[in-house]
């Protein structure tokens, strides 16, 4: 089923088996389906006598069918007459996107850094769906400004065209929420959502390379928007061509599109930042301190606009702002940014790259694929912590000599097997993306 009028359609063969063809005929000839929404079939029809009788009479079969068809539950909403234009009005005037409070293109500042990612974004504001700025595909390190640009995007699409249908999702919740459609049999719902979009704004793609179902979701996802003459826009923490277990279909398409990289920020462009995020607060900084700022922290914008927050806290509670209370900012801010992640966090991640779960990494299964989650999260934790041999094997149920051994297995893999050194760096790099 590619549409809702599949679906309806689909509804409709399963109730002939039940009902004469009159009665078919006769309510549901010009019975419209409007949308599956929220766990809910949307129908609408011509008066309220229908309305009625459908309620009244075929809710139950209707369900029914629908369980038939996803294997799930689901509600019947039936609409008459002006009801489906005070509905469409109440759903858009319901329709929010708080994940694009706050950003805007007005509050990103530009340098020549970033110029370029800044130009494409407001092309495709300026032009949603033209070929020269579809897909957009923004890339760079954390910490530049990536998802302030997609999100600025989409608020500034929906403030010109409310009616667009905008959808936001980081690349782990799009995985996850597929995972979820497929155990619950609500793929059919899970295709509608992102699929019939205007507007596709999707943050930290990288998260789906590696992931074979994943990618091969997306990419009918990808494909459907697309030749519909919709707009995607993608971010990530590198290029495509870096993405060494990425679907080379979906590489072509994201390389065929618009690539936009973000550098770190000058000095010129960190002296702007730090001045337009003080002003923003109310706080004087002497031109001194914006150098030595700027001075100190030189590759991520993230923590300069911590280290200005801090210092703004510290002017709130009546402290002089001098350089012993910037150093203090300063080291406040890069200390909290240190990431060590836990073992559990490196399974966590090693098990989803692998498409199995954490227990089974933990567990006693010799699978092939299991196995080699197992030894690749024994060689992540021992070079990503500090911990020894004994304690990693605490974690994964396994004697010292065991995890040993399966470190030397990726070792030896990494130099004979360029495979094993992509899917090492790719994974080191989904865990440092969770600390975002």
């Amino acid at each position: 089923m590619n549409s809702i009028q599949d679906i309806w359609d689909g509804i409709l063969e399963l109730l002939s088996s039940k009902l004469t063809p009159t009665s078919i005929n006769t309510w549901f000839a010009q019975c419209q389906p409007i949308e599956l929404r929220n766990g809910a079939l949307v129908v609408h029809t011509p008066n309220v006598f229908k309305r009625d009788i459908i309620q009244q009479r075929f809710s139950q079969a209707i369900k029914d069918a629908l369980r038939d068809l996803f294997s799930s539950d689901f509600d019947l909403i039936v609409l008459a007459g002006d009801e489906l234009a005070d509905y469409r009005d109440i759903q858009q005037e319901e329709k929010s996107l708080p994940e694009m409070d706050g950003y805007t293109f007005d509050n990103f500042i530009v340098g020549a850094s970033n110029k370029f990612a800044h130009g494409a974004a407001l092309g495709v504001v300026r032009n949603p769906g033209s070929r020269a700025y579809n897909p957009l595909f923004i890339y760079g390190n954390s910490g530049l400004g990536k998802t302030h640009l997609l999100r600025a995007i989409g608020s500034a699409i929906h403030e010109n065209d409310p009616k667009c249908k905008i959808l936001f999702v980081k690349g782990d919740d799009f995985l996850n929420e597929m995972v979820h459609s497929l155990k619950e049999g609500r793929t059919e719902e899970f295709r509608q959502k992102y699929r019939q979009v205007n507007l596709f704004l999707m943050d930290d793609i990288q998260f789906i390379a590696g992931k074979e179902s994943t990618q091969e979701e997306f990419f009918h996802t990808f494909e459907s928007i697309y030749s519909a003459g919709n707009q995607i826009v993608l971010t990530s923490d590198r290029p495509p061509r870096d993405m060494a277990t990425l679907d080379d279909r979906l590489r072509t398409r994201f390389e065929g599109g618009l690539m936009a990289d973000i550098q770190a920020p000058d000095k010129e462009l960190r002296i702007a930042i730090i001045r337009d995020k003080a002003g923003h607060m109310g706080l004087e900084l002497s031109d001194e301190v914006i150098v030595y700022i700027a001075d100190r922290l030189t590759s991520n914008i993230r923590q300069i606009e911590g280290v200005v927050k801090k210092i703004s806290a510290f002017s709130g509670m009546g402290e002089e702002i001098n350089r012993e209370r910037v150093d203090q900012s300063i080291n406040d801010v890069i200390q909290s940014g240190i990431y060590i992640p836990t073992p559990d966090d490196i399974i966590h991640e090693t098990a989803r790259y692998f498409q199995v779960t954490s227990k089974d990494i933990k567990g006693q299964s010799r699978q092939k694929n299991i196995a080699n989650a197992r030894h690749m999260a024994a060689y992540l934790i021992r070079i990503l912590t500090s911990y020894p041999l004994q304690t990693i094997g605490s974690y994964l149920n396994r004697d010292h000599a065991t995890i040993n051994a399966s470190i030397k297995k990726i070792e030896k893999d990494m130099k004979t097997n360029q495979e094993t050194s992509n899917t090492v760096r790719d994974i080191t790099s989904n865990i440092n993306s969770r600390n975002r």
